[in-house]
Protein backbone atom coordinates (compact mmCIF):
# COMPACT_ATOMS: atom_id res chain seq x y z
CA UNK A 1 0.00 0.00 0.00
CA UNK A 2 3.22 2.49 0.81
CA UNK A 3 4.40 1.22 -2.17
CA UNK A 4 1.56 2.49 -4.35
CA UNK A 5 1.51 5.34 -2.87
CA UNK A 6 4.87 6.55 -3.26
CA UNK A 7 5.09 5.56 -6.76
CA UNK A 8 1.60 7.14 -7.92
CA UNK A 9 2.68 11.19 -6.04
CA UNK A 10 6.28 9.80 -7.44
CA UNK A 11 4.30 10.18 -11.11
CA UNK A 12 2.19 12.56 -10.10
CA UNK A 13 4.99 15.40 -9.60
CA UNK A 14 7.21 14.41 -12.10
CA UNK A 15 4.22 13.52 -14.97
CA UNK A 16 5.41 9.84 -15.49
CA UNK A 17 2.65 7.74 -16.44
CA UNK A 18 1.69 5.81 -13.32
CA UNK A 19 0.04 2.97 -15.79
CA UNK A 20 3.72 2.67 -17.63
CA UNK A 21 5.51 2.12 -14.62
CA UNK A 22 3.02 -0.30 -13.74
CA UNK A 23 3.52 -2.19 -16.65
CA UNK A 24 6.90 -2.96 -16.40
CA UNK A 25 6.49 -3.94 -12.49
CA UNK A 26 4.06 -6.68 -13.63
CA UNK A 27 6.68 -7.49 -16.18
CA UNK A 28 9.41 -8.08 -14.17
CA UNK A 29 6.90 -9.99 -10.97
CA UNK A 30 5.93 -12.20 -14.05
CA UNK A 31 8.86 -12.91 -15.25
CA UNK A 32 10.85 -13.61 -11.58
CA UNK A 33 7.66 -16.08 -11.30
CA UNK A 34 9.12 -19.64 -11.53
CA UNK A 35 6.97 -23.16 -11.64
CA UNK A 36 7.04 -24.61 -8.29
CA UNK A 37 8.88 -27.60 -7.93
CA UNK A 38 9.27 -30.85 -5.03
CA UNK A 39 10.92 -29.92 -2.52
CA UNK A 40 11.99 -25.85 -3.30
CA UNK A 41 9.99 -25.66 0.50
CA UNK A 42 13.15 -26.80 1.62
CA UNK A 43 15.20 -23.95 1.44
CA UNK A 44 14.24 -21.15 3.46
CA UNK A 45 16.68 -20.61 5.33
CA UNK A 46 16.41 -22.89 8.22
CA UNK A 47 19.56 -25.11 7.76
CA UNK A 48 21.53 -22.15 6.68
CA UNK A 49 20.46 -20.74 10.05
CA UNK A 50 21.59 -23.86 12.33
CA UNK A 51 24.94 -24.92 12.26
CA UNK A 52 25.64 -28.32 13.28
CA UNK A 53 27.84 -28.95 16.46
CA UNK A 54 26.38 -32.61 17.34
CA UNK A 55 28.34 -35.50 15.65
CA UNK A 56 26.80 -38.78 15.29
CA UNK A 57 29.30 -42.09 16.01
CA UNK A 58 30.06 -42.69 12.53
CA UNK A 59 31.91 -38.92 12.61
CA UNK A 60 35.52 -39.03 11.45
CA UNK A 61 38.24 -36.82 13.18
CA UNK A 62 40.06 -34.82 10.37
CA UNK A 63 42.54 -32.35 10.56
CA UNK A 64 41.65 -29.16 12.83
CA UNK A 65 38.63 -30.82 14.95
CA UNK A 66 39.14 -29.75 18.42
CA UNK A 67 39.52 -32.82 20.87
CA UNK A 68 39.11 -32.41 25.12
CA UNK A 69 41.26 -34.58 26.72
CA UNK A 70 40.69 -35.34 30.60
CA UNK A 71 42.83 -37.09 32.52
CA UNK A 72 43.06 -38.16 36.10
CA UNK A 73 44.26 -40.57 39.42
CA UNK A 74 48.18 -41.12 38.92
CA UNK A 75 48.13 -37.78 37.06
CA UNK A 76 45.76 -34.91 35.50
CA UNK A 77 45.00 -33.04 32.77
CA UNK A 78 42.52 -30.96 31.40
CA UNK A 79 42.81 -29.27 27.84
CA UNK A 80 41.11 -29.40 24.45
CA UNK A 81 43.67 -30.30 21.52
CA UNK A 82 43.69 -29.44 17.34
CA UNK A 83 44.19 -32.23 15.14
CA UNK A 84 47.51 -30.72 13.58
CA UNK A 85 48.06 -31.18 10.08
CA UNK A 86 50.13 -34.74 11.27
CA UNK A 87 46.56 -35.75 12.06
CA UNK A 88 48.11 -35.90 15.71
CA UNK A 89 46.81 -34.19 18.67
CA UNK A 90 49.78 -33.62 21.56
CA UNK A 91 49.36 -34.59 24.87
CA UNK A 92 52.04 -33.64 27.28
CA UNK A 93 54.43 -36.52 29.09
CA UNK A 94 52.37 -38.68 26.29
CA UNK A 95 53.12 -37.30 22.77
CA UNK A 96 51.43 -37.22 20.05
CA UNK A 97 48.37 -39.62 19.60
CA UNK A 98 46.93 -40.17 15.84
CA UNK A 99 43.25 -39.30 15.67
CA UNK A 100 42.90 -38.16 11.88
CA UNK A 101 40.30 -40.82 10.10
CA UNK A 102 39.59 -42.61 14.33
CA UNK A 103 35.31 -42.61 14.18
CA UNK A 104 33.68 -40.16 17.26
CA UNK A 105 33.08 -43.80 18.64
CA UNK A 106 36.45 -44.95 19.32
CA UNK A 107 38.10 -41.74 20.04
CA UNK A 108 37.79 -42.38 23.79
CA UNK A 109 39.68 -45.98 23.46
CA UNK A 110 42.41 -44.74 20.99
CA UNK A 111 43.35 -41.94 23.49
CA UNK A 112 43.22 -44.24 26.09
CA UNK A 113 45.63 -47.10 24.61
CA UNK A 114 48.26 -44.47 24.12
CA UNK A 115 48.19 -42.63 27.72
CA UNK A 116 48.70 -46.76 29.21
CA UNK A 117 51.76 -47.02 27.45
CA UNK A 118 53.42 -44.30 29.68
CA UNK A 119 50.91 -44.16 32.65
CA UNK A 120 50.49 -48.11 33.38
CA UNK A 121 48.36 -47.65 36.77
CA UNK A 122 45.71 -45.75 38.41
CA UNK A 123 44.97 -43.39 35.68
CA UNK A 124 41.36 -42.63 33.78
CA UNK A 125 40.93 -41.00 30.90
CA UNK A 126 38.26 -39.22 28.94
CA UNK A 127 38.12 -38.09 25.42
CA UNK A 128 35.50 -36.44 23.41
CA UNK A 129 35.52 -34.46 20.25
CA UNK A 130 34.59 -30.58 21.61
CA UNK A 131 34.22 -29.23 18.26
CA UNK A 132 34.73 -29.72 14.39
CA UNK A 133 36.92 -28.59 11.95
CA UNK A 134 35.47 -24.60 10.36
CA UNK A 135 35.62 -25.56 6.75
CA UNK A 136 34.50 -23.58 3.53
CA UNK A 137 33.14 -25.43 0.68
CA UNK A 138 32.70 -24.60 -2.95
CA UNK A 139 28.80 -25.02 -4.05
CA UNK A 140 28.10 -25.13 -7.52
CA UNK A 141 26.01 -25.92 -10.53
CA UNK A 142 22.29 -25.72 -10.40
CA UNK A 143 21.88 -23.42 -7.53
CA UNK A 144 21.12 -20.00 -6.97
CA UNK A 145 23.33 -18.27 -5.24
CA UNK A 146 26.44 -20.53 -6.38
CA UNK A 147 29.73 -19.33 -4.25
CA UNK A 148 32.40 -20.67 -1.34
CA UNK A 149 30.81 -21.16 2.21
CA UNK A 150 32.14 -21.68 5.29
CA UNK A 151 30.74 -23.90 8.14
CA UNK A 152 31.58 -26.68 9.86
CA UNK A 153 33.06 -30.20 8.85
CA UNK A 154 29.80 -32.04 10.69
CA UNK A 155 27.57 -29.91 9.09
CA UNK A 156 25.07 -31.55 6.61
CA UNK A 157 25.08 -30.75 3.26
CA UNK A 158 21.61 -29.29 3.12
CA UNK A 159 23.50 -26.25 5.28
CA UNK A 160 25.40 -25.38 2.03
CA UNK A 161 22.51 -26.16 -0.35
CA UNK A 162 20.89 -23.34 1.93
CA UNK A 163 23.71 -21.09 2.31
CA UNK A 164 23.55 -20.88 -1.77
CA UNK A 165 19.71 -20.12 -1.66
CA UNK A 166 18.31 -23.56 -2.73
CA UNK A 167 18.55 -25.29 -6.24
CA UNK A 168 17.23 -23.45 -8.43
CA UNK A 169 13.77 -24.30 -9.93
CA UNK A 170 14.20 -25.02 -13.70
CA UNK A 171 18.06 -26.16 -13.93
CA UNK A 172 18.89 -27.69 -11.10
CA UNK A 173 18.34 -31.48 -9.65
CA UNK A 174 17.05 -32.31 -6.17
CA UNK A 175 18.21 -36.16 -7.22
CA UNK A 176 21.68 -35.51 -8.60
CA UNK A 177 23.61 -33.95 -5.90
CA UNK A 178 27.69 -34.67 -5.94
CA UNK A 179 30.20 -34.60 -3.10
CA UNK A 180 33.47 -33.90 -5.07
CA UNK A 181 36.57 -34.33 -3.27
CA UNK A 182 40.49 -33.67 -4.81
CA UNK A 183 38.42 -33.90 -8.61
CA UNK A 184 36.36 -37.49 -7.26
CA UNK A 185 33.00 -37.81 -5.84
CA UNK A 186 33.11 -39.42 -2.82
CA UNK A 187 29.39 -39.22 -2.28
CA UNK A 188 25.88 -39.05 -3.81
CA UNK A 189 22.66 -37.79 -2.67
CA UNK A 190 18.62 -38.14 -3.78
CA UNK A 191 17.07 -35.25 -1.96
CA UNK A 192 13.55 -37.07 -2.95
CA UNK A 193 14.71 -39.90 -0.17
CA UNK A 194 15.13 -37.58 2.40
CA UNK A 195 12.24 -35.23 1.83
CA UNK A 196 9.61 -38.31 0.77
CA UNK A 197 11.11 -41.38 3.14
CA UNK A 198 13.48 -39.09 5.86
CA UNK A 199 16.69 -40.92 4.59
CA UNK A 200 19.80 -39.32 4.35
CA UNK A 201 23.52 -41.07 4.38
CA UNK A 202 25.63 -40.31 6.53
CA UNK A 203 28.20 -37.96 5.37
CA UNK A 204 30.96 -35.55 6.03
CA UNK A 205 32.42 -32.35 4.39
CA UNK A 206 36.19 -31.93 4.27
CA UNK A 207 37.80 -28.16 3.83
CA UNK A 208 38.03 -27.54 0.14
CA UNK A 209 35.48 -29.80 -1.20
CA UNK A 210 32.89 -29.14 -3.52
CA UNK A 211 29.19 -30.05 -3.68
CA UNK A 212 27.53 -30.15 -7.26
CA UNK A 213 23.72 -29.71 -8.27
CA UNK A 214 23.32 -31.57 -11.45
CA UNK A 215 21.39 -30.72 -14.42
CA UNK A 216 17.46 -31.10 -13.84
CA UNK A 217 16.54 -34.54 -15.16
CA UNK A 218 12.90 -35.35 -16.85
CA UNK A 219 9.59 -33.81 -15.34
CA UNK A 220 6.12 -34.01 -15.28
CA UNK A 221 3.73 -30.85 -14.21
CA UNK A 222 1.46 -31.75 -11.53
CA UNK A 223 -2.40 -29.71 -11.00
CA UNK A 224 -5.33 -30.20 -9.57
CA UNK A 225 -7.13 -31.58 -6.34
CA UNK A 226 -3.74 -32.61 -4.56
CA UNK A 227 -1.82 -31.70 -1.78
CA UNK A 228 1.46 -30.39 -3.58
CA UNK A 229 0.57 -28.74 -7.37
CA UNK A 230 4.58 -29.06 -8.49
CA UNK A 231 7.16 -30.45 -10.83
CA UNK A 232 8.27 -34.01 -9.94
CA UNK A 233 11.27 -35.43 -11.39
CA UNK A 234 12.51 -38.29 -11.93
CA UNK A 235 15.42 -40.48 -13.14
CA UNK A 236 14.70 -42.56 -16.03
CA UNK A 237 12.92 -41.91 -19.73
CA UNK A 238 9.68 -42.21 -18.43
CA UNK A 239 7.87 -42.84 -15.14
CA UNK A 240 4.31 -44.30 -14.14
CA UNK A 241 1.24 -42.52 -12.59
CA UNK A 242 1.97 -44.49 -8.84
CA UNK A 243 5.11 -43.29 -8.92
CA UNK A 244 4.32 -39.29 -9.07
CA UNK A 245 1.10 -40.10 -6.94
CA UNK A 246 3.66 -40.87 -3.62
CA UNK A 247 4.98 -37.18 -3.79
CA UNK A 248 1.81 -35.09 -4.90
CA UNK A 249 -0.61 -36.92 -2.43
CA UNK A 250 -4.05 -36.66 -4.57
CA UNK A 251 -7.32 -35.92 -2.54
CA UNK A 252 -9.62 -38.65 -1.56
CA UNK A 253 -12.34 -36.87 -3.91
CA UNK A 254 -10.12 -37.54 -6.85
CA UNK A 255 -11.84 -40.36 -9.76
CA UNK A 256 -10.32 -39.23 -12.74
CA UNK A 257 -6.58 -38.02 -14.13
CA UNK A 258 -6.20 -36.00 -17.27
CA UNK A 259 -2.73 -36.06 -19.01
CA UNK A 260 -1.60 -33.87 -21.64
CA UNK A 261 1.06 -35.99 -23.57
CA UNK A 262 3.63 -32.79 -24.50
CA UNK A 263 6.37 -35.03 -26.22
CA UNK A 264 6.68 -34.24 -30.26
CA UNK A 265 4.96 -31.85 -32.09
CA UNK A 266 1.49 -32.14 -31.26
CA UNK A 267 -0.05 -32.23 -27.68
CA UNK A 268 -2.31 -35.39 -27.14
CA UNK A 269 -4.70 -35.75 -23.92
CA UNK A 270 -5.54 -38.98 -22.42
CA UNK A 271 -8.06 -39.38 -19.58
CA UNK A 272 -8.41 -42.59 -17.00
CA UNK A 273 -10.18 -43.33 -14.25
CA UNK A 274 -7.97 -43.22 -11.46
CA UNK A 275 -7.68 -46.58 -10.13
CA UNK A 276 -6.88 -48.01 -13.88
CA UNK A 277 -4.45 -44.92 -14.67
CA UNK A 278 -1.15 -45.91 -12.06
CA UNK A 279 0.84 -47.97 -15.04
CA UNK A 280 0.37 -44.78 -17.41
CA UNK A 281 3.75 -43.99 -18.48
CA UNK A 282 4.58 -40.30 -18.38
CA UNK A 283 7.24 -38.81 -20.67
CA UNK A 284 9.07 -35.61 -19.66
CA UNK A 285 7.12 -32.07 -19.84
CA UNK A 286 3.82 -34.23 -19.59
CA UNK A 287 1.77 -32.36 -18.01
CA UNK A 288 -1.16 -34.44 -15.29
CA UNK A 289 -4.43 -33.25 -13.52
CA UNK A 290 -6.20 -34.89 -11.33
CA UNK A 291 -9.86 -34.13 -10.99
CA UNK A 292 -13.39 -35.61 -9.10
CA UNK A 293 -15.74 -36.17 -11.91
CA UNK A 294 -18.39 -37.51 -9.45
CA UNK A 295 -22.06 -37.61 -10.14
CA UNK A 296 -23.82 -35.95 -7.54
CA UNK A 297 -26.74 -38.27 -6.20
CA UNK A 298 -27.31 -36.04 -3.00
CA UNK A 299 -26.69 -33.08 -1.67
CA UNK A 300 -26.71 -31.49 2.15
CA UNK A 301 -28.50 -28.07 3.23
CA UNK A 302 -28.74 -26.19 6.62
CA UNK A 303 -32.19 -24.79 7.98
CA UNK A 304 -31.13 -22.09 10.56
CA UNK A 305 -33.61 -19.72 12.53
CA UNK A 306 -37.20 -19.94 14.11
CA UNK A 307 -38.18 -23.57 13.26
CA UNK A 308 -38.99 -26.84 15.25
CA UNK A 309 -37.26 -29.24 12.70
CA UNK A 310 -33.29 -30.91 12.73
CA UNK A 311 -31.19 -28.20 11.14
CA UNK A 312 -29.37 -30.70 8.61
CA UNK A 313 -30.91 -32.05 5.31
CA UNK A 314 -29.81 -34.65 3.70
CA UNK A 315 -31.83 -34.01 0.01
CA UNK A 316 -32.09 -35.78 -3.41
CA UNK A 317 -29.95 -34.01 -6.27
CA UNK A 318 -32.61 -31.29 -7.75
CA UNK A 319 -34.63 -30.91 -4.93
CA UNK A 320 -36.54 -27.96 -4.71
CA UNK A 321 -36.90 -25.13 -2.03
CA UNK A 322 -40.76 -25.79 -1.59
CA UNK A 323 -40.14 -29.34 -1.44
CA UNK A 324 -37.79 -28.21 1.67
CA UNK A 325 -40.00 -26.38 3.24
CA UNK A 326 -42.78 -29.04 3.11
CA UNK A 327 -40.53 -30.63 5.62
CA UNK A 328 -39.91 -27.99 8.08
CA UNK A 329 -42.32 -27.51 11.18
CA UNK A 330 -42.73 -23.95 11.93
CA UNK A 331 -43.50 -22.55 14.86
CA UNK A 332 -45.75 -19.62 15.93
CA UNK A 333 -42.87 -17.10 15.90
CA UNK A 334 -41.71 -18.30 12.26
CA UNK A 335 -42.35 -15.51 9.57
CA UNK A 336 -41.70 -18.04 6.37
CA UNK A 337 -42.58 -14.47 4.10
CA UNK A 338 -39.20 -13.39 5.32
CA UNK A 339 -37.30 -16.98 4.32
CA UNK A 340 -33.84 -16.18 3.37
CA UNK A 341 -31.70 -18.32 0.92
CA UNK A 342 -27.85 -18.22 1.00
CA UNK A 343 -25.84 -19.70 -1.52
CA UNK A 344 -21.96 -20.26 -2.17
CA UNK A 345 -21.74 -19.49 -5.47
CA UNK A 346 -24.18 -15.93 -5.37
CA UNK A 347 -21.74 -14.99 -2.57
CA UNK A 348 -18.24 -16.11 -4.85
CA UNK A 349 -19.92 -13.77 -7.55
CA UNK A 350 -20.94 -11.12 -5.28
CA UNK A 351 -17.10 -11.31 -4.33
CA UNK A 352 -15.91 -11.08 -7.94
CA UNK A 353 -18.21 -7.96 -9.07
CA UNK A 354 -17.07 -6.27 -5.66
CA UNK A 355 -13.11 -6.85 -6.08
CA UNK A 356 -13.96 -6.12 -10.10
CA UNK A 357 -15.33 -2.64 -9.50
CA UNK A 358 -12.27 -2.39 -6.64
CA UNK A 359 -9.71 -2.85 -8.85
CA UNK A 360 -11.73 -0.52 -11.81
CA UNK A 361 -12.34 2.28 -9.44
CA UNK A 362 -7.89 1.58 -8.02
CA UNK A 363 -6.82 2.00 -11.75
CA UNK A 364 -9.19 5.58 -12.14
CA UNK A 365 -7.32 6.79 -8.95
CA UNK A 366 -3.72 5.22 -10.25
CA UNK A 367 -3.96 6.82 -14.06
CA UNK A 368 -5.54 10.19 -13.45
CA UNK A 369 -3.37 13.07 -14.70
CA UNK A 370 -3.17 16.52 -13.16
CA UNK A 371 -2.33 19.76 -15.02
CA UNK A 372 0.18 21.49 -12.48
CA UNK A 373 2.02 19.75 -10.05
CA UNK A 374 0.06 21.68 -6.88
CA UNK A 375 -3.17 19.98 -8.27
CA UNK A 376 -0.66 16.72 -8.20
CA UNK A 377 -0.11 17.21 -4.86
CA UNK A 378 -3.81 17.49 -4.11
CA UNK A 379 -4.80 15.18 -5.69
CA UNK A 380 -2.15 12.48 -4.31
CA UNK A 381 -3.92 13.13 -0.55
CA UNK A 382 -7.51 12.07 -1.97
CA UNK A 383 -6.32 9.33 -3.95
CA UNK A 384 -3.92 7.82 -0.20
CA UNK A 385 -7.61 8.15 0.93
CA UNK A 386 -9.31 6.28 -1.62
CA UNK A 387 -7.01 3.40 -1.81
CA UNK A 388 -7.20 3.43 1.65
CA UNK A 389 -10.90 2.82 1.71
CA UNK A 390 -10.42 0.71 -1.12
CA UNK A 391 -8.76 -1.41 0.78
CA UNK A 392 -10.54 -1.53 3.60
CA UNK A 393 -13.61 -2.56 0.76
CA UNK A 394 -11.72 -5.62 -0.24
CA UNK A 395 -11.85 -7.14 3.35
CA UNK A 396 -15.73 -6.79 3.06
CA UNK A 397 -17.61 -10.18 2.95
CA UNK A 398 -20.51 -10.59 0.71
CA UNK A 399 -23.54 -12.87 2.00
CA UNK A 400 -24.62 -14.53 -0.82
CA UNK A 401 -28.00 -13.95 0.12
CA UNK A 402 -30.91 -14.70 -3.07
CA UNK A 403 -33.19 -12.18 -3.21
CA UNK A 404 -36.95 -14.46 -2.73
CA UNK A 405 -39.67 -11.99 -4.11
CA UNK A 406 -42.41 -14.47 -3.70
CA UNK A 407 -43.76 -17.92 -2.89
CA UNK A 408 -44.88 -18.77 -6.10
CA UNK A 409 -40.89 -19.05 -7.22
CA UNK A 410 -40.05 -21.39 -4.45
CA UNK A 411 -40.97 -24.49 -6.49
CA UNK A 412 -38.91 -23.52 -9.25
CA UNK A 413 -35.41 -22.92 -7.05
CA UNK A 414 -33.07 -25.84 -6.82
CA UNK A 415 -30.99 -25.95 -3.97
CA UNK A 416 -27.48 -26.63 -4.29
CA UNK A 417 -24.95 -28.19 -1.94
CA UNK A 418 -24.33 -26.03 0.93
CA UNK A 419 -27.01 -24.06 0.50
CA UNK A 420 -28.33 -22.46 4.17
CA UNK A 421 -32.04 -21.45 4.36
CA UNK A 422 -32.51 -19.27 7.21
CA UNK A 423 -36.39 -19.09 8.77
CA UNK A 424 -36.46 -15.30 11.05
CA UNK A 425 -38.14 -14.57 13.77
CA UNK A 426 -41.02 -12.06 13.43
CA UNK A 427 -39.83 -8.85 14.50
CA UNK A 428 -41.51 -5.97 15.60
CA UNK A 429 -38.53 -3.60 15.31
CA UNK A 430 -37.59 -1.42 12.28
CA UNK A 431 -33.41 -1.35 11.85
CA UNK A 432 -32.12 2.41 11.02
CA UNK A 433 -27.80 2.10 9.88
CA UNK A 434 -25.28 4.59 8.30
CA UNK A 435 -25.53 8.54 7.88
CA UNK A 436 -27.47 9.17 11.46
CA UNK A 437 -27.22 10.38 14.46
CA UNK A 438 -28.43 6.82 16.20
CA UNK A 439 -28.40 3.85 14.22
CA UNK A 440 -30.72 1.74 16.26
CA UNK A 441 -33.97 -0.45 16.22
CA UNK A 442 -37.23 1.03 16.63
CA UNK A 443 -40.19 -0.07 17.17
CA UNK A 444 -42.47 -0.55 14.04
CA UNK A 445 -45.59 1.41 13.54
CA UNK A 446 -47.67 0.52 10.63
CA UNK A 447 -48.86 4.55 9.82
CA UNK A 448 -44.99 5.31 10.60
CA UNK A 449 -43.06 6.13 7.34
CA UNK A 450 -39.50 5.80 6.15
CA UNK A 451 -38.77 9.46 7.14
CA UNK A 452 -40.35 9.01 10.10
CA UNK A 453 -37.94 6.32 11.42
CA UNK A 454 -34.51 8.24 10.26
CA UNK A 455 -36.11 11.29 11.96
CA UNK A 456 -36.18 8.93 15.11
CA UNK A 457 -32.35 7.67 14.63
CA UNK A 458 -31.58 11.26 14.76
CA UNK A 459 -32.29 12.54 11.12
CA UNK A 460 -29.55 12.77 8.92
CA UNK A 461 -25.42 13.07 9.80
CA UNK A 462 -25.12 14.98 6.02
CA UNK A 463 -27.01 16.81 3.81
CA UNK A 464 -29.55 14.68 2.32
CA UNK A 465 -28.86 16.22 -1.34
CA UNK A 466 -27.13 12.85 -3.19
CA UNK A 467 -27.65 11.13 -0.18
CA UNK A 468 -28.78 7.50 -0.94
CA UNK A 469 -31.90 5.83 1.16
CA UNK A 470 -31.88 1.92 0.94
CA UNK A 471 -35.02 -0.31 2.09
CA UNK A 472 -33.77 -3.99 3.02
CA UNK A 473 -36.54 -6.63 3.61
CA UNK A 474 -35.68 -9.74 4.86
CA UNK A 475 -36.23 -11.97 2.11
CA UNK A 476 -33.05 -9.86 0.32
CA UNK A 477 -35.73 -7.39 -1.74
CA UNK A 478 -34.92 -4.09 -1.44
CA UNK A 479 -35.87 -0.65 -2.57
CA UNK A 480 -33.09 2.63 -3.21
CA UNK A 481 -34.38 6.51 -3.05
CA UNK A 482 -32.89 9.63 -3.10
CA UNK A 483 -32.66 11.23 0.16
CA UNK A 484 -34.46 14.43 -0.54
CA UNK A 485 -37.61 12.43 -2.74
CA UNK A 486 -39.49 12.58 0.40
CA UNK A 487 -42.55 12.27 -1.65
CA UNK A 488 -41.24 8.45 -2.26
CA UNK A 489 -39.80 7.77 1.05
CA UNK A 490 -43.25 8.62 2.54
CA UNK A 491 -45.27 6.38 0.48
CA UNK A 492 -42.57 3.17 0.99
CA UNK A 493 -43.94 0.00 3.17
CA UNK A 494 -42.23 -0.97 6.00
CA UNK A 495 -43.23 -3.60 7.79
CA UNK A 496 -41.49 -5.37 10.53
CA UNK A 497 -37.60 -6.97 10.50
CA UNK A 498 -36.97 -4.03 7.76
CA UNK A 499 -33.83 -2.55 7.65
CA UNK A 500 -32.83 1.38 6.39
CA UNK A 501 -29.31 2.15 5.14
CA UNK A 502 -28.91 5.62 4.76
CA UNK A 503 -25.30 5.66 2.40
CA UNK A 504 -22.69 8.32 2.59
CA UNK A 505 -22.58 11.30 0.85
CA UNK A 506 -19.27 11.20 -1.20
CA UNK A 507 -17.65 14.41 -2.35
CA UNK A 508 -14.17 13.93 -4.23
CA UNK A 509 -12.68 16.48 -6.33
CA UNK A 510 -12.87 14.40 -9.28
CA UNK A 511 -16.82 13.58 -10.11
CA UNK A 512 -15.99 10.50 -12.22
CA UNK A 513 -14.17 8.78 -8.70
CA UNK A 514 -17.10 10.15 -6.63
CA UNK A 515 -19.90 7.97 -9.02
CA UNK A 516 -17.70 5.24 -8.61
CA UNK A 517 -17.61 4.92 -5.31
CA UNK A 518 -21.18 5.34 -4.75
CA UNK A 519 -21.73 2.72 -6.83
CA UNK A 520 -19.14 0.94 -4.91
CA UNK A 521 -21.11 1.84 -1.43
CA UNK A 522 -24.60 1.00 -2.76
CA UNK A 523 -23.56 -2.47 -3.99
CA UNK A 524 -21.77 -3.63 -0.69
CA UNK A 525 -25.13 -2.42 1.55
CA UNK A 526 -26.96 -4.61 -0.99
CA UNK A 527 -24.53 -7.50 -1.06
CA UNK A 528 -23.12 -7.65 2.45
CA UNK A 529 -25.46 -5.13 4.49
CA UNK A 530 -22.89 -2.77 5.75
CA UNK A 531 -22.65 0.62 5.37
CA UNK A 532 -19.02 1.49 4.27
CA UNK A 533 -18.05 5.31 4.34
CA UNK A 534 -15.01 7.06 3.00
Amino acid sequence: MKKTIFLLTLCLLTGVSYAAVQQQVQYKVQHKVQEQVYGDWLFNGEFANQSFNGFNPDYQLTLGDKVRVQIWGGTSLDAIFEVDKQGNIFIPKVGPVMVSGVKNSELNQVVLSKVKQVFQNNVHIYATLESAQPVKVYVTGGVKQPGLYAGLSSDSILYFLDKAQGIHATSGSYMDIRLIRSGQVVQTFNLYEFLNQGAMAAHQVHDGDTLFVGARKSYVSVEGLVSKPVAVEFNSASASLSYIRQFVKPFPVVTHVRIYRNSGTEQFVDYYAIDAANQAELQSGDKVVFVSDQKQRSISVRVEGEHESEREYILPHGSTLESLIAQIELNNLSDLSGIQLFRKSVKARQRDMLQTSLQSLESSVLTARSSTQEAAALRAKEAELILQWVERAKNIEPRGQVILTNADVFKDIHLEQGDIIRIPSKSPLVLVHGEVVFPSAITHEEKSSVIDYINSAGGYTQSEDSTYVIVMHKNGQFEKYLADDTSKLKRAKIVGGDEIFILPKVDTKYLQFSKDITQIIYQIAVSAAVVLGL
